[in-house]
């Protein structure tokens, strides 16, 4: 009896050992912090979960699966936006997970730096494509789902080749959260983070 009550006993503290640990990196905050390098420098996003949950865990999947590496920008408008994230490149494309309900809000706009999930004239049709707004876009407001914001980063943004599509499109060189990047990234990351505080 005793035996049993030990191994009942130590079970217990295993499996709450590996809920605490489990918490604790759920509660990471660069776990919601994107780092999307492009050639002319990276790029650090806030992930919005508040704003966009089933956006933001796509964005994760994805970006954990190595999806989104080599894609390239196929729709730069100057002073609109910067769009991306169609392994075609044609901007008809996706993942091969299903589409996503959209999730607007009214808690953000669109300003400079906002990240918003792309879509067809159907509202739930978001699934891999985003886009970075160069400037202020009213107009969306209400109308597409806003899943982050660049937070550092917005020269490199800036300096993505124009077109639709672009003659020279650039690609995203690598994109990563950066609670899984490496231990000079994750300095750098929580130093952006800090600075917003």
């Amino acid at each position: 009896m005793k035996l049993t009550r030990t191994l009942v006993l130590g079970a217990m503290l295993l499996a709450l050992g590996a809920m605490t640990s489990r918490s604790a990196s759920a509660a990471d905050p660069l776990d919601n912090v994107l780092l999307l390098d492009l050639k002319n420098g990276r790029v650090t996003i806030l992930l919005r979960p508040d704003l966009a949950p089933k956006h933001v865990e796509r964005v994760k999947q994805l970006t954990r699966e190595g999806f989104y590496n080599g894609i390239v920008f196929h729709r730069v408008i100057p002073g609109f936006m910067a769009q991306t994230g169609d392994p075609t490149g044609t901007g008809t494309g996706g993942s091969n997970y299903p589409d996503l309900p959209a999730e607007f809000t009214n808690k953000a706009t669109f300003e400079r730096g906002t990240v918003g999930a792309a879509r067809s004239s159907d509202p739930n049709s978001a699934n891999s494509q985003f886009f970075i707004d160069f400037d202020a876009a009213p107009s969306l407001n209400g109308n597409y789902t806003i899943w982050g914001q660049v937070i550092d980063g917005m020269a490199a943004v800036d300096k993505i080749n124009p077109g639709e599509p672009p003659p020279y499109p650039d690609k995203i060189v690598k994109m990563q959260i950066a609670s899984d990047a490496d231990d000079a990234s994750k300095a750098a990351a929580t130093k952006v983070l800090k600075a917003q505080q």
